[in-house]
């Protein structure tokens, strides 16, 4: 596939000249080029059942029906696609009659989504330009120019325009196989460059979370970010600052969680994404030097484990983009005179508070991250029965790791990753050695707390002492 790819693209002059039926279209308007079968390398066989299902339902149907976006853009760059949308000139209740696995999601963008097992196939109508005759329950805007509804259909062409980036406005006709290519996205992909369709600063006023998507795509397919692409975002940045946190949730997982989190968050900051994502975590870079580390070595793990196909979670990811501002608040505390483990409790408290306002961290997140933090606090005191105790905590391994990644991003001396990774390895006698070794060592753990000294009451008088 790759090889009649790269024969494909060759020869960008002439030879496409003579493979592309090129279209008239309106003023204003996309030039469409069809590519037929025979002419590109994308197969059916790259695509789910599930997906050619919905296609040829809704052909033998008689609507239109085409596989658009990413699974596309994936296969012209021989990547495996893995996820199928589907775009129809049927009206969404039409594609629920035809479908009884599928059901109408969203209010600003209604879409189907068609349940296949644990697949999902999305399939939405093609949307057209909103006129001064749709209501506000059809197509509404906000002052700042961000769409709050677009459910206006229209047709393919129309559709098109709709798309944030040329390379996602590309679609496989289940018709006769062809690729239609409305905004030069096929050049775009040949040349690895980014290129958002229209005004890149409107484009960016209508879903502030393009930018992210802009980013996302960048780091994942090592693709430049066309100049103009790129000019408005510094300066559009606070934009995301109207984005609901939870969707803004959503997006960090895509932006982190998709194996190319370390380049993700570089361009993040070159940009001037990050601050408008995670705050505070932003303002203690000038404070902890290490933060910026942990942060980097967490995503690095990451990564890994995304691309050998491991489980990740979100709350160790979290844990430590948000390590650098517990600790500056923690400090804080304890030096007003608080004992450090309410002090721990009340900035972490205060951190998650303050983030929630940007991005939302669900409980069954935020609770596992609170965990790896408060066993940081643990895994020193190892005296008596405390590492055991410590061992059998159900976030005992997360906490182990985070601290690792601690001690290797400069927060602390390195020392107690080691006595914990030979603690977790030893048979009984070596763990009474290693135990032993604690208590022979002042520094091992802290030091004992005094007991305080009972006062003895005075008797009472009774009436026999009178």
């Amino acid at each position: 596939m790759i090889k009649g790819f790269t024969r494909f693209l060759q020869s960008p002059g002439q030879h496409l000249k003579s493979l592309f039926g090129t279209q008239d279209a309106p003023a204003g308007g996309p030039v469409l080029r069809i590519i037929p079968r025979e002419d590109h390398p994308v197969s059916r066989q790259l695509f789910s059942d599930s997906a050619l299902k919905v296609l040829y339902r809704l052909h033998n149907a008689g609507f239109e029906a085409f596989l658009v976006g990413g699974c596309i853009r994936d296969a012209l760059l021989g990547r495996q696609p893995k996820d199928f949308d589907v775009a129809t000139d049927a009206t969404p209740e039409e594609v629920r009659d035809l479908f009884r696995n599928s059901r109408l999601i969203g209010r600003r963008f209604r879409i189907v989504h068609v349940r296949f097992g644990r697949e999902v196939i999305e399939v939405t109508t093609f949307r057209g330009k909103p006129s001064e005759d749709d209501g506000q329950n059809v197509a509404h805007q906000s002052d700042d120019g961000m769409l709050l509804r677009d459910n206006v259909w229209g047709n393919i062409e129309e559709d098109a325009l709709r798309r944030d980036f040329s390379i996602n406005a590309l679609y496989y006709n289940i018709a006769d196989f062809s690729i239609h290519d409305f905004a030069d996205g096929v050049r775009d992909i040949e040349s690895r460059t980014l290129r958002l369709i229209g005004d890149p600063a409107t484009r960016y006023r209508e879903d502030p979370v393009r930018m992210l998507r802009a980013i996302r795509f960048a780091a994942k397919l090592d693709f430049q970010l066309d100049a103009e692409t790129e000019a408005p975002l510094e300066e559009l940045a606070p934009l995301l600052l109207q984005v609901p946190p939870a969707r803004l949730f959503d997006e960090v997982l895509k932006l982190f969680m998709n194996g190319y989190g370390v380049e993700t968050y570089h361009l993040l900051r070159d940009y001037g994404l990050f601050p408008m994502l995670f705050p505070e975590t932003d303002e203690a870079f000038d404070e902890l030097p290490w933060a910026d580390a942990v942060i980097e070595r967490a995503l690095a793990s990451t990564d890994e484990r995304v691309q050998q196909d491991r489980p990740v979670t979100p709350a160790f990811l979290f844990a430590a983009l948000l390590w650098g501002p517990v600790q500056l608040r923690q400090r804080a505390h304890e030096q007003e005179g608080m004992a450090p483990i309410p002090a721990l409790q009340a900035a972490s408290q205060r951190v998650v508070s303050r983030q929630l306002q940007h991005v939302a961290i669900p409980k069954r997140f935020s609770l596992p991250m609170r965990d790896i933090w408060d066993l940081q606090q643990r895994l020193p005191k190892r005296r008596g029965k405390r590492a055991f105790q410590t061992r059998e905590h159900p976030r005992f391994r997360a906490a182990f790791d985070f601290l690792l990644l601690r001690e290797a991003a400069g927060e602390i001396e390195p020392g107690l990753g080691d006595w914990w990774s030979a603690f977790q390895k030893a048979d009984e006698h070596e763990q009474r050695r290693l135990l032993g070794k604690v208590d022979a060592d002042p520094a091992g753990s802290p030091a004992p707390r005094k007991r305080r000294r009972r006062r003895r009451r005075k008797p009472q008088n009774t009436p026999s002492d009178s």
